[in-house]
């Protein structure tokens, strides 16, 4: 964060000062236990916590300031108070504020899948050009979003935010901090679906209020090979990706490396750029060709966009694969799933060396669709012809039912972990795949501890 007056952090949060202190600030974190020297404390209030209990220690420890909902009892000497209505609004004027101060362009992206892949191959392509921004980790809501992007310095040249939401209006009120000039969607899919009416209509709805502040001249990048991105008909520049004949821009000749990779040709209106990208599944393309437009779009040469997606790495616990003795392969994707990125997994693991093992778990926020989709992974599990399976949890109890005598139940990690030590024989290949809240790293933190 570039060293900010305090007198314009007041005016941009519409807040009411207290006490003066120092007359700027240099850093801001919603965390007492991350403060830095000159940091703006900003303590958030939820249902169960109330920042404000940690204002004093986190002034005491370095913050140069703070906003508060209220005047504390003790007001520590030299340091400021602006008092606002609610801090976590005036979190979000403060990063709508702070990225005014930035003239460079800002890729947002959301969808039902991908989000993390897209955002990490884009800002790959855009860092053969210079330093950009990216969302680090899961800082994707309401409080991660002004976070990353109070992390904007004068040596970045663009910025890459990731914006994930699970109800109505969320994308609204992030784009009011984002300000894209180039919005993404990945996919519409059935990730949260119980919170968008059960429908992916009411899941296209809520992912198209990231076009609400798309700024003037801005483009839209869409995946153009899903069915309900392509009933959007937009008032300004659209680009679709993808294999189909309708895509402006077309992805062909794939060669499908197995767990290495893929190899595609991208053809824009202006180049064709032949790309290898260094992670499996066919899903690869989409993120590739969009950060291939997105890359010329920002004029970067047609060497940086090859180089950028030889370049990029996956992240977290995503398509991750750990190497272990004698041979065996563990691919950890356990960050998240929904029914359309576990059945890319599965379509992964399947083309595999080995005895090919699927370690799958819940997955959640699927409402009404849940058992009929739970079923349908297990009915894929036995047309992929995988050799063993271990589902866990109550709702994968449908996977079970549907996969056939390959596949073994359990209610826990800890009742499953004996079977699938002794599944994981040399030379298996393993897929750890459930949503987050099944907490499957564990079992790809077990699998280390005792193969690597």
């Amino acid at each position: 964060m570039i060293e900010c007056r305090v007198a314009d952090l007041c005016r941009a949060v519409h807040g009411t000062l207290l006490q003066s202190g120092a007359d700027t600030f240099t850093g801001m974190s919603t965390d007492s236990r991350r403060i830095a020297l000159g940091d703006l404390f900003v303590p958030l209030v939820g249902e169960r916590f109330d920042g404000h209990a940690y204002v004093t220690s986190s002034l005491r420890a370095g913050a140069a300031g703070c906003l508060c909902q209220h005047a504390p009892e003790e007001l520590v000497e030299g340091k400021f108070y602006i008092e606002v209505a609610d801090t976590m609004l005036a979190l979000r004027d403060l990063a709508a504020w702070y990225r005014g101060l930035f003239d460079i362009p800002v890729v947002q992206i959301t969808g039902s899948a991908g989000k993390t892949t897209t955002k990490e191959m884009i800002a790959s392509v855009l860092g053969q050009h210079g330093p950009a921004l990216k969302t680090e980790a899961n800082y994707n809501n309401q409080i991660g979003v002004p976070q990353t992007l109070v992390r904007l310095e004068r040596e970045h040249w663009a910025a890459v935010i990731e914006t994930g939401m699970d109800h109505f209006g969320e994308l609204r009120y992030m784009g009011v901090m984002v300000r894209p000039q180039i919005a993404v969607i990945t996919n519409i899919g059935d990730a949260h679906i119980e919170n968008m009416g059960n429908t992916r209509q009411g899941t296209l709805r809520s992912k198209s209020e990231i076009f609400e502040s798309l700024q003037p001249g801005g483009i839209a990048v869409l995946n153009g090979d899903d069915e309900l991105l392509n009933t959007l008909q937009l008032p300004f520049e659209t680009v679709r990706c993808g294999l189909s004949e309708n895509c402006d821009i077309r992805v062909t000749e794939i060669v499908d490396r197995g767990i290495e990779g893929i190899d595609c040709t991208v053809t824009t209106k202006k180049d064709t750029y032949r790309l290898s990208i260094p992670s499996p599944g066919l899903y690869m393309i989409y993120s590739a060709s969009m950060a291939t437009v997105i890359g010329e779009y920002l004029g970067l040469s047609h060497q940086e966009i090859v180089d950028g997606v030889a370049a990029y790495v996956s992240t977290g616990s995503r398509m991750r694969r750990l190497r272990m003795r004698e041979d065996r392969l563990v691919i950890d994707d356990c960050y998240n799933a929904n029914p359309q990125a576990m059945a890319e997994a599965l379509r992964i693991l399947a083309k595999s060396h080995g005895q090919k093992l699927a370690i799958l778990g819940d997955m959640g926020e699927l409402g009404e669709l849940s058992e009929s989709a739970h079923r349908e992974i297990g009915r894929l599990t036995k047309e992929l012809g995988l050799d063993h399976v271990v589902a866990i949890g109550p709702k994968s109890a449908a996977i079970a039912a549907a996969a056939g005598d390959a596949c073994v139940h359990f209610d826990t990690i800890e009742e499953a972990l004996p079977t699938i030590h002794q599944l994981l024989t040399p030379g298996t290949t393993a897929l750890v795949k459930a949503s987050h809240a099944m907490e499957f790293g564990k079992i790809v933190k077990e699998l280390e501890e005792t193969y690597s």
